[in-house]
């Protein structure tokens, strides 16, 4: 039997998503996944596998060089790992081995094998069990990986509650597999809890409403930096076009839409569950007609100065890691989308000092607000 460490993953990359030395494509988990499921992949029939929540396609991409596994359907929440699985496909000659997915019934319907990256999140969790239970094949298994200091008991009970059996994998190079087989009457599910709801005064004449997806970073809530933002975007400049870069659940989207009379907001994220999410907030507020929400990696989709007010809450960490990279990504590319002399107003956590990057990437950075945890700029583009 094939094993996963006779699959070169040091040649998978991450583009175009961060490298750097202490960013790799692919991690224990991935391959203790593929081990603990390889005896049912090697007589897979194709067609039968769906793959979800792999990184950079580790698991996809292993599993169709060990196993001559085919019509793999994936599901990747980053647009980044969507990019580096094609390219790492094309470069091992197996681009035709896959199918990508959303999280939608045609990911897993009739599926025998389900390969599972176990999302940190609990409510991501529940969203892929409900989805795989009530859609898969009446015999399937379900093989969901995750680093140990990731793992907690409650990722069993929420497999349970959908699945008539959950067993745990030895512990191996600081990775666990759970398996989960026996799927629930559908009857016996718990009553579903999607999208996401909650409601927040934010100083405007009517609350603002959030929504989200089970994967949506932070749910339902608002994130305290963006809570403190929020207010300081009445001194930003007039337009009659706004930037949400990075719009997770869409609150930026919808308080500058309903704060602005008028204004239409263009709205972008690379994570499939954050532009579904701003798309149900924006919905939710009675604002679908006055935006546009893509999924994008940063600002691609939009013309090189084109826009004169960008607002960002970036985020600090690459899927489990910790990391800058991401925000200065993003940085230069709201300078390239801005015109001469338009906005950049940004949060962030006041330890991470990204003012003098601001000022490098973009132009002049003036601190507008402070408190113990963040820090709000506004910076024009040079």
């Amino acid at each position: 039997m094939s094993t996963a460490s006779s699959f070169a993953f040091e040649s998978l990359g991450r583009a175009p998503d961060v490298e750097a030395e202490n960013l790799q494509a692919w991690d224990s988990a991935d391959l203790l996944l593929l081990d603990t499921a390889a005896g049912e992949l090697a007589g897979a029939a194709p067609g039968t596998i769906s793959v979800v929540g792999d990184s950079y396609g580790a698991l996809t991409l292993g599993a169709a060089a060990l196993h001559g596994s085919r019509q793999i359907r994936v599901q990747q929440d980053p647009l980044s790992g969507e990019l580096a699985l094609d390219r790492n496909a094309r470069a091992l000659d197996l681009a035709g081995a896959y199918t990508h997915c959303r999280l939608e019934e045609d990911l897993v319907a009739d599926a025998r094998i389900v390969l599972l990256r176990l999302p940190r999140s609990l409510d991501a969790l529940e969203e892929i069990a409900r989805l795989i239970a009530a859609h898969a094949a009446p015999d399937v298994r379900v093989y969901a990986a995750g680093r140990l200091k990731h793992m907690t008991t409650a990722m069993n009970e929420v497999l349970g509650r959908y699945f008539e059996t959950v067993t745990a994998s030895l512990a191996r190079q600081k990775s666990r597999v759970l398996v989960a087989g026996g799927k629930r009457p559908a009857d016996e599910f718990p009553p579903s809890r999607f999208p996401l709801k909650a409601a927040y005064d934010v100083g405007l004449p009517q609350p603002l409403q959030l929504r989200a997806r089970g994967a949506a970073f932070g749910g339902a809530s608002l994130d305290p930096g963006t809570r403190f933002l929020l207010p300081f975007l009445s001194q930003a400049r007039t337009v009659d076009e706004a930037v949400d870069l990075g719009c997770g659940n869409g609150a930026i989207a919808a308080y500058l839409a309903l704060s602005r009379r008028g204004v239409r907001v263009l709205a972008s994220d690379q994570s499939e569950a954050a532009v579904a999410s701003t798309i149900l907030t924006m919905a939710a507020n009675g604002l679908g007609d006055r935006a546009t929400v893509q999924r994008a990696d940063a600002l691609s989709w939009l013309d090189d100065r084109s826009q004169d007010l960008v607002v960002l809450n970036p985020p600090f960490h690459i899927g489990a890691s910790v990391h800058t990279g991401i925000a200065l990504k993003l940085f230069a590319d709201a300078a390239r989308v801005l015109r001469p002399g338009g906005e950049l107003w940004t949060v962030w956590n006041s330890h991470l000092a990204y003012r003098p990057a601001l000022n490098r990437l973009v132009g002049p950075t003036a601190q507008v607000g402070r408190n113990p945890r963040f820090t709000v700029t506004v910076t024009n583009r040079r």
